[in-house]
């Protein structure tokens, strides 16, 4: 099964090459796994020192071996396992296209994952809704490095990131309901963002600066600092920009810091991390149509520890703070509609794993208190009880808070063609009572050949209402103090195929969700001239297929032909409401995305001149409320019109010149001028332009 295994240190074995059989990883999981450069670890519970896969191979070889690189990805169980073996299938967007891609953000990123629906309000991420496979925005976990990172206060800012996409080793995208993994609000799947560390190819000391300029006054810089000896590894970087965005009242001033460190020896590996992102941006008509001049502000502040002791029976452990403060105006520089929020989440996960004759088991637990201050969302406080607001006059006169404790069973067995993952989550919110409920799952992959994966798979899950769905109350929305958690019941099965040079895979799931929470406008209301949308549950059901096919060109050829990846990724849903609820018009969870097609060509013209092309092809279904201001004399009416969202197509291009020590690049950004609408009446900006240099000491 393994060649030339050599035993190292008491811990770890290391192997010059790994054996492709299905059981392998099995044989390993009470050890840290080293294959050749290779660190393997678990996406539940990774951190950017112990589990990110590193080598030390220059760019061309990465290119060849992303076989290799693949078949060691982490997977979503609670214990260690390869991709090859998994029942579930993880997509990554690896450091290789993440530097290929045209984008400026985190969030542009995501856009070319075909499941991954992108609804930006501002240019650059300035604000974002991430989805996935047709849920909302407040349906997905996001973490980093495995910590969580989702805000309790409302998804909406759940994307102010602390890092940049040059801080990001790889992006993981678990789809599906993942509760028994990730713990409540991982209802339609899980982000983890997995950061850059310094490796065993870089100097113990490095550093970096970038510099950029493009269309609508934007300029950016941003830099990096790592260094590292036996035991410790620490790094640094910060990012700046500021535009005068690409449509009315979308200009953006941002700041983003992160820091990570590492302690590392025989006996335990321990991780730590800070982060901070500060956003001040015009908010143009985000959250209504009727007023184009709003603002708002974001702070983001997050820091986490974490310790892992390297017993034959391992335990992990994390501690973790996150804390949001929002400043927001309906009518920009003036008090009218004025909120502030400060939102707080405090963590402590405990989780162990064992292999023992039947398998591997894995018991964890994790307990989160979410609370809020606030001038519009909470209970209201006495007066006595009030909470001045930091930086501001004025004071927070509402507050909430809710504690949810979950418990994890997990059970794992890898056999030589088949893979068996079993789990119960127990949950307990005290948000909604004080009654624990139960959230089993199981999944299953069979392996006729190495070159093909079959899998299948059941999970259920639940979400908690956001303290934005419960609170929220303005001239045009309504929150519902009475809304119930939302819950899923998924199925899943699909085929993953690996051959030279060509790999694809189709992924079919059906989801079958009660309680499920949206904004709607009713017909009611629209009939009476209302124009307020209403947080309220209905039932529906959801189908999906998601296709990919790769073809890596320099596999096929074994040379450096000019073409190295040509990916193609297709996703198809639909809904089917269950309810009687005449809606007129809905916020976020019937405007889902019936087709989306993304198409992506890597190559490299010349030797050292990368060109990367980009086109993303969507349809969405759903209808929003356009208003349009009339003066009648006596001040502004607004007439009020239903509007379709049409299909478009966005072409991307990104050139890039890479030397050892620096690289410069431009980046064009929808080519066509394409004026479209990713979310109500936003209006995206059309063709945008940027150029930069980034520079390593």
């Amino acid at each position: 099964m393994f060649k030339k295994c050599v035993k190292i240190k008491a811990d770890a074995v290391r192997w010059s090459r790994f054996s492709r059989k299905s059981n392998a990883v099995f044989l390993s999981l009470k050890r840290e796994i080293v294959i050749s450069t290779l660190s393997v670890a678990t996406l539940a519970f990774a951190t950017p020192l112990s589990s990110v896969a590193q080598t030390s191979m220059k760019s061309a070889e990465l290119m060849e071996n992303e076989r290799e690189l693949d078949e060691v990805e982490v997977t979503a169980t609670r214990v260690p396992m390869t991709l090859g073996t998994s029942a579930r299938i993880v997509s990554v967007i690896s450091r290789q296209e993440i530097q290929n891609c045209p984008a400026q953000s985190v969030n542009d990123l995501l856009k070319y994952s075909a499941s991954v629906d992108v609804r930006q309000r501002g240019p650059m991420g300035v604000q974002t809704d991430i989805s996935i496979n047709g849920g909302t925005h407040d349906q997905i976990v996001i973490l980093i490095n495995g910590i969580y990172f989702s805000s309790p206060h409302t998804g909406h800012l759940a994307a102010d990131f602390p890092i940049s996409i040059d801080d990001i080793e790889r992006i993981e995208i678990l789809e599906g309901a993942a509760c028994r993994v990730y713990g409540t609000s991982a209802f339609s799947g899980a982000i983890n963002i997995v950061t850059t560390k310094p490796t065993d190819g870089v100097p113990a000391t490095a550093a970096s600066l970038k510099v950029e300029a493009g269309s609508y006054d934007t300029y950016g810089v941003g830099g990096s600092f790592k260094t590292k000896n036996n035991t410790f590894a620490h790094q640094l970087s910060t990012e700046w920009q500021r535009s005068d965005g690409g449509t009315e009242n979308s200009d953006f001033n941002s700041l983003r810091a992160f820091y990570a460190g590492t302690m590392d020896n025989n006996l335990v590996g321990m991780n730590w991390q800070l982060g901070m992102s500060r956003k001040d941006y015009g908010a143009n008509t985000f959250y209504s149509g009727k007023y184009p001049n709003q603002y708002e502000e974001g702070r983001r502040y997050c820091a986490s520890v974490s310790a892992r002791l390297k017993t034959p029976v391992q335990i992990d452990s994390r501690l973790y703070f996150n804390r949001s403060l929002d400043h927001y105006q309906l009518i920009r520089n003036t008090a009218t509609g004025e909120n502030y929020h400060m939102t707080d989440v405090y963590g402590l996960s405990l989780n162990t794993h064992f292999a023992w004759t039947l398998g591997t088991t894995s018991i964890g637990a994790d307990l989160r208190n979410e609370g809020i201050l606030s001038t519009a969302l909470g209970k209201p406080l006495d007066e006595s009880k009030y909470v001045d607001i930091p930086g501001h006059d004025g004071q927070y006169t509402r507050r909430d808070n809710r504690t949810n404790v979950c418990y994890f069973l997990e059970h794992d067995i890898v056999l030589d063609k088949w893979t068996i993952a079993a789990g119960l989550m127990a949950n307990m919110n005290t948000g909604l009572d004080y009654r624990y409920r139960l959230y089993p799952g199981i999944d299953v992959s069979y392996r006729p050949t190495d070159a093909v994966n079959l899998y299948a798979s059941w999970n259920t899950a639940q979400r908690m209402p956001t303290f934005t769905d419960l609170y929220y109350r303005s001239p045009t929305n309504d929150g519902n103090t009475g809304l119930k958690p939302e819950e899923t019941s998924e199925f899943t099965f699909g085929c993953r195929f690996r051959m030279k040079g060509l790999e694809a895979g189709v992924r079919c799931y059906f989801r079958h969700n009660t309680s499920m929470i949206d904004w709607i406008m009713t017909a009611a209301d629209s009939v009476n001239g209302y124009t307020t949308y209403h947080a309220t549950n209905f039932k529906l059901d959801n189908w999906g297929v998601n296709t990919n096919v790769n073809v890596l060109f320099r596999e096929f050829t074994k040379t450096d032909f000019f073409l190295k990846k040509l990916s193609v990724c297709y996703n198809y849903i639909y809904q089917k409401r269950l309810d009687d609820i005449d809606v007129y018009a809905s916020s976020y969870l019937l405007d889902y995305l019936r087709h989306k097609l993304t198409i992506r060509l890597d190559a490299e013209v010349i030797k050292n001149l990368d060109v990367s092309l980009s086109y993303r092809w969507q349809d969405r279904m759903g209808e929003y409320i356009s208003y349009t201001p009339h003066d009648n004399g006596n001040g502004v009416v607004y007439t009020t019109h239903k509007e379709t969202y049409k299909p478009y197509g966005l072409l991307d291009i990104k050139v890039q010149w890479t030397r050892k020590r620096y690289e410069l690049y431009v980046d064009a950004n929808n080519i066509g001028d394409c004026r479209y609408y990713d979310i109500g009446n936003v209006r995206q900006p059309g063709f945008w332009l940027m150029t930069g240099a980034k520079y390593k000491f």
